[in-house]
């Protein structure tokens, strides 16, 4: 999938997403393996039924990297990484559900 263009997200939109994430319990668990071709279907799946998805990852090595791949192949934001969790928000380029904050003279 190609990512589309997308403007990158302020610290404080990330941090409010971040927040919204708290509660949600991971939907995609990426294993040793890495990155397949199923998890990417899973993700994007998950990604246009929630928009905002917590993937759990396999252990610390690497979780940075892992983490921006996802996002980058996904063509979703990454909006952080908690413990082995990362946290990725792509929003419906239609019909957003998720509407993020603003700030005067943004």
């Amino acid at each position: 999938m190609t990512p589309p263009s997308r403007k990158a997200l302020a610290g404080y939109q990330r941090r409010h997403l971040r927040k919204l994430a708290h509660g949600k319990r991971p939907i995609i668990t990426v294993g040793e393996a890495g990155i397949s071709d199923s998890v990417l279907s899973a993700l994007d799946q998950a990604l246009i039924d929630h928009e905002l998805v917590k993937v759990k990852l396999p252990g610390a090595e690497g979780k940075k990297e892992l983490g921006a791949e996802l996002a980058a192949r996904s063509g979703a934001h990454l909006c952080g990484l908690v413990g082995h969790m990362a946290i990725l928000f792509r929003p419906d380029p239609e019909t957003p559900r998720i509407e993020l904050p603003t700030r005067m003279g943004s």
